[in-house]
C-alpha cells in the first residue's frame, strides 16, 4: 500500500493536470476565436445508471454545456475562478470550506457570488466536470464544513500529518463514554482492526446507548454513528474502511421509506444528484441489518402511521429507484410497509427493555446475517 503522503501527491497531480488542462482547452478555442465551452455531467436521477456488479449508481452519457456568452459571461468567470482557487490550493497546500469559497468570492470583483447557494451550485459543477478524471470536491481542496460521525469499538485510525509525516496512533476504544469524531478529509487515514464487521447505526441515541454499553466489545465490531444521512466525510471513512480491511459493513436504520431510501440507500448506493462521485463514498458491500417490516411484527414493535410523504417516498423507490427495483426482495419489503401503512423507529425496541437491543435483538440479527436485506 502506497504511503498517504505518496498518494496524496499523486492525487494532487491527477488534480492540477485536469484543471490545466479544461482551462488550456478554453484559452485554445478563444485563440481560434470560438466560444469556449466547459461539458458537465447531468446530475440527476434521469442520468443514472444501476451496475450491481459495480454496486453503485454510474452517471449516464447526459452533458450539459456551458458556453461563454453575454447571459453566461458572469457564471462562466465564477466557473474559471473556482477552478484557479482549487489549482491554488493544492499548490499551497490548504483547504476551503463551502463557506470559505463564498467569501474568497468577494475579491473577485463582478465574478463574485451574491449568496452562497450560488457558489455551492459552481462547485458541484466542477466537481461533476473533474470526476471524469478520477478528481473529488475534497481532491479539489473543498471540504464540507459538517465533520462526520463517531466510531467507537475495536479499531486503530492511524492519522498522518501530510507535512511532516508524523503519525498519530488513535485507538477507538479509549474514548471513555465518547467517541472518535471522523475530520472532514479521511484520505490520510489508515486503519487496523480485529473486528468482525462494521455497524452503522441511524441515530445518535442508538449509538450511544451500545456504545455506553460497549457492544462493540461484546460482538468484537467497530460503531459508527451515521447522525441521519451520513455525511460525505462518514461515507468516505466507511469505504476506506470496508475496502482496507474487508470486513462485512452492517446498516441499523429506522423502518421508515426514509431511512430505507435514503440514509440506507445513500451509504450502499449512492444517490442520483450526486452519481459522478458515487465511485469514491458509497459502500456497496453493506447490507441492511434492521429494522425491516417483518421485524414490526416479529418483534410486536410500536408503530407511527406512515404519511402521505412517507408512502409518496416509497412508492416513488418502487417505480423510479434502480437499485430497489432489481432487488426483489427490496421490492416485497417496501410493498409490504406500505401494505402495513405503518413505520417503526430503533428505539421502538425499547418497549422490551432499555436493553433488548444489546441482549437480544442484534445477537438474533448477527446469527442470521445470511438473511439480511441486500
Amino acid at each position: 500500500m502506497k504511503s498517504p503522503k505518496t498518494e496524496k501527491a499523486r492525487l494532487d497531480r491527477v488534480t492540477v493536470k485536469a484543471i490545466k488542462g479544461a482551462a488550456t482547452e478554453i484559452a485554445n478555442k478563444i485563440d481560434r476565436k470560438e466560444k469556449p465551452e466547459v461539458s458537465f455531467p447531468v446530475r440527476s436521477l434521469s442520468n443514472v445508471k444501476y451496475d450491481p456488479k459495480r454496486g453503485y449508481f454510474q452517471i449516464g452519457e447526459g452533458r450539459s454545456l456551458r458556453t461563454l456568452t453575454v447571459n453566461t459571461a458572469k457564471t462562466f468567470a465564477q466557473t474559471m475562478k473556482m477552478m484557479a482557487l482549487s489549482k491554488e490550493l493544492i499548490e499551497t497546500s490548504d483547504f476551503a470550506t463551502k463557506r470559505d469559497a463564498y467569501y474568497q468570492s468577494k475579491n473577485w470583483s463582478e465574478a463574485m457570488f451574491d449568496e452562497q447557494s450560488e457558489s455551492d451550485t459552481v462547485m458541484d459543477d466542477i466537481e461533476a466536470m473533474f470526476s471524469v478524471h478520477g478528481v473529488s470536491r475534497e481532491q479539489l481542496r473543498y471540504v464540507p464544513d459538517e465533520h462526520g460521525g463517531s466510531v467507537a469499538g475495536e479499531l486503530i485510525v492511524y492519522d498522518t500529518d501530510l507535512e511532516t509525516g508524523k503519525t498519530e496512533k488513535i485507538d477507538c476504544t479509549k474514548f471513555g463514554s465518547g467517541a472518535y469524531s471522523i475530520p472532514s478529509l479521511v484520505e490520510q487515514l489508515t486503519f487496523e482492526t480485529p473486528a468482525k464487521f462494521v455497524l452503522c447505526i441511524e441515530t445518535g441515541g442508538m449509538f450511544q446507548r451500545l456504545q455506553s454499553h460497549k457492544f462493540w466489545k461484546k460482538s468484537h465490531c467497530i460503531l459508527i454513528s451515521m447522525a441521519g444521512v451520513p455525511t460525505r466525510a462518514t461515507r468516505r471513512f466507511v469505504r476506506r474502511l470496508s475496502d482496507q480491511c474487508r470486513i462485512p459493513v452492517y446498516a441499523f436504520v429506522d423502518c421508515d421509506p426514509y431511512g430505507i431510501s435514503n440514509i440506507y440507500r445513500t451509504l450502499k448506493v449512492g444517490s442520483g444528484n450526486a452519481a459522478h462521485v458515487n465511485q469514491f463514498f458509497c459502500v456497496p458491500k453493506t447490507r441492511f441489518l434492521g429494522v425491516t417490516p417483518q421485524d414490526i411484527i416479529d418483534y410486536k414493535l410500536p408503530t407511527h402511521p406512515l404519511k402521505d410523504v412517507d408512502v409518496k417516498r416509497a412508492r416513488d423507490a418502487l417505480k423510479n429507484d434502480p437499485f430497489f427495483r432489481l432487488h426483489k426482495p427490496w421490492e416485497k419489503a417496501l410493498r409490504q410497509m406500505i401494505k402495513m401503512g405503518v413505520r417503526a423507529e430503533q428505539q421502538a425496541l425499547a418497549k422490551w427493555g432499555l436493553n433488548y437491543v444489546i441482549d437480544e435483538y442484534l445477537p438474533n440479527k448477527l446469527s442470521r446475517t445470511s438473511k439480511f436485506l441486500p
